[in-house]
């Protein structure tokens, strides 16, 4: 069941991109205790100013990683101790590509094209970010997506056991299906 919600969810964000309740007839009606909020209303932004990295003078001996929210994610590790974000866990967002990823260590930034994102405390952060994870808007503009687009998207909210529910099933599919990948 929560698979099957899952990917529908995945299928239906590829082909419209945002809007679930006006695009779904048979996820219009959702169970008792969920609600629909667009991720501004869950979500609080800090523009990442005061925890980009002096000098990109990279080196796996230094302590503290530098992130990217696109593909690579850590660029790299840094020695310097002023300007580390430790206020976690967070979901860095990267404003143009709209990849995402949940983190929870401290870290520095190469660059602001990024939003830090908290959640609100009575949402599970794993929730959203794998959410996030599947829903991409596609553009073909070079332009900041959070404020003008990406925030208004809406994502259906159950309550938080049925979260923490969803997100530990997610994570044992995974597991599964990795399993099964490495014995192929």
């Amino acid at each position: 069941m929560i698979f099957e919600f899952c990917y529908h969810i995945t299928l239906i964000y590829n082909e419209y991109s945002n809007n679930i309740a006006k695009r779904i007839g048979h996820y219009t009606q959702l169970p008792e205790g969920w609600a629909v909020c667009r991720l501004e209303q869950i979500t609080n932004y800090e523009q990442p100013t005061a925890y980009i990295v002096n000098s990109t003078t990279y080196d796996d001996s230094y302590s503290t990683p530098v992130l990217t929210a696109g593909k690579s994610f850590i660029i790299g590790y840094t020695n310097e101790t002023a300007g580390i974000y430790s206020n976690l866990p967070c979901i860095i967002f990267d404003d143009f590509t709209t990849d995402s990823k949940k983190v929870n260590f401290p870290f520095k930034v190469k660059s602001s094209a990024m939003k830090i994102l908290k959640i609100h405390t009575d949402i599970e952060v794993d929730y959203v970010a794998m959410f996030m994870s599947i829903t991409k808007l596609v553009g073909g503009t070079h332009k900041r997506y959070w404020i003008s687009e990406y925030s208004k998207l809406e994502i259906p909210i159950p309550p938080k056991a049925e979260q923490k529910r969803i997100v530990y099933t997610v994570r044992e599919i995974f597991t599964q299906l990795n399993e099964i990948m490495e014995s192929l």
